[in-house]
């Protein structure tokens, strides 16, 4: 056999095989492929002839609600984020809140474990920094959330003082009579106002909505997104989820366990009416005469929710409340002496405790007498952690929930720094 080569004069000159020759190229060969093949690994003239790094160890990583102040001008925001990546913090979403001569960025940060947060933001340049752990629930886009929030807030009217904690994080809402501000309802103007940590609102059901958040000022961008919130609650007016479901007494009989609202003023006075004064007693804790006093409060959705058990011929026989009480809630409960001790406070109790679960609150705590045997019975049917407190008769017990899988409580985590 023999290889054939072109001569310079363009003839055919045949060359003999040389088989030596032939197997070195080919081992060389052979040689390149492995090498290449190996772990996809660079040549190593890329390398400096040393061999390749390994990969970095991961790090554990921890979600972080930020604020801080820079000033507006070019290149404030990107000397920020430098100083950021620099410590390689990673930002999940931003949003600026503008304020004149500075903007107020609010970040969402994936910051490697043990990271020194405040000290990177006051190298890039930020003031007042406030931050709070986060989770994976604050990983959806802002116009995202703002919609869930509506749509929340559209379904019933008892959403909006949650719907305002959620958006607006830790902070107390109160619902007041416009006459404690001194100048009825001109004190506060249709547009509402932001004084700092303080905002304050028309409430659509009468009074103000007051809203408080000591611990950081709320932002012109905050105020509006607050009172776009009031806005639509108005528009809607009175609204509650319909539908009832029946209860099976043990005894025998049902009843019906639905939401109530002040439309059922009437019919929860009629109840009262044929409450025993022990009864009234045990739940009010007060004059049997001022009980009735209270309903409107109660029912109304701004303070909290209510279900009510009621027979077919429509009479209420018993009351369940969940009443927002600042970053606390509580649970009450009355049911009429005729129809206790069939479960009916049990069952209303346990459907309380899944509302404030599915709200995001951590605690619920009843307030009742070391003599009320059947509410004491019925938190302890609950079957979570209870803490006990006793003071002069009055019996305060608090149950401790597990946090609902989608739900975020408002205590989203500990606050970590504000200079």
């Amino acid at each position: 056999m023999s290889e054939v080569t072109n001569d310079r004069d363009g003839g055919r000159t045949p060359r003999r095989w040389n088989p030596l020759a032939r197997a070195a190229r080919c081992g060389e060969a052979l040689h390149a492929w492995r090498t290449r093949r190996h772990g996809h690994a660079p040549p190593a003239h890329d390398t400096g002839g040393a061999p390749p790094s390994p990969e970095p160890a991961a790090v554990e990583s921890v979600l972080w609600r930020m604020r801080t102040t820079v000033r507006d001008e070019p290149g404030a925001l990107a000397a920020l984020c430098t100083a950021l990546a620099e410590r390689r913090v990673d930002i999940l979403s931003l949003q600026t809140h503008p304020l004149g001569a500075h903007t107020v960025d609010e970040f969402l940060l994936r910051v490697p474990a043990g990271t020194d947060l405040t000290a990177a933001v006051a190298a890039g340049g930020g003031m007042d920094t406030w931050a709070e752990r986060a989770d994976a629930h604050d990983l959806v886009d802002g116009p995202t959330r703002m919609l869930g929030l509506a749509a929340r807030t559209a379904t019933d009217a008892a959403e909006l003082p949650l719907v305002l904690r959620q958006l607006l994080g830790r902070c107390t809402i109160r619902s007041q009579p416009a006459t404690a501000f001194g100048a009825g309802p001109a004190a506060v103007p249709p547009e509402g106002v932001l004084e700092d940590t303080v905002i304050r609102l028309r409430d659509p059901e009468g009074g103000v909505l007051t809203v408080e958040r000591p611990y950081l000022p709320f932002t012109p961008t905050e105020f509006a997104r607050a009172r776009a919130l009031v806005e639509l609650d108005a528009r809607l007016g009175p609204r509650m989820p319909g539908g009832r479901d029946v209860l099976a007494l043990p005894e025998g009989g049902h009843v019906s366990v639905r939401r109530a609202d002040t439309a059922d003023l009437e019919a929860a006075r009629a109840m009262h009416e044929r409450c025993s004064a022990e009864t009234l007693r045990r739940r009010y804790h007060g004059p049997v005469g001022d009980a009735s006093r209270y309903l409107n409060h109660l029912l109304s959705p701004r303070f909290g929710r209510t279900l009510a058990a009621q027979t077919d011929s429509g009479d209420i026989v018993a009351l369940g409340h969940l009443l927002w009480d600042g970053d606390e809630t509580e649970v009450a409960l009355i049911v009429e002496d005729a129809w206790q001790r069939r479960g009916i406070g049990a069952e209303l109790l346990s459907r309380l405790v899944g509302m404030a679960v599915e709200a995001g609150c951590a605690h619920v705590y009843a307030v009742t007498q070391a003599s009320n045997t059947a509410m004491v019975a019925a938190m302890r049917g609950l079957g979570l952690p209870l803490d006990y407190q006793v003071e002069e008769g009055t019996l305060v017990i608090t149950a401790r929930l597990a946090p609902a899988p989608s739900a975020r409580t408002p205590e989203a985590g500990e606050r970590a720094a504000r200079h």
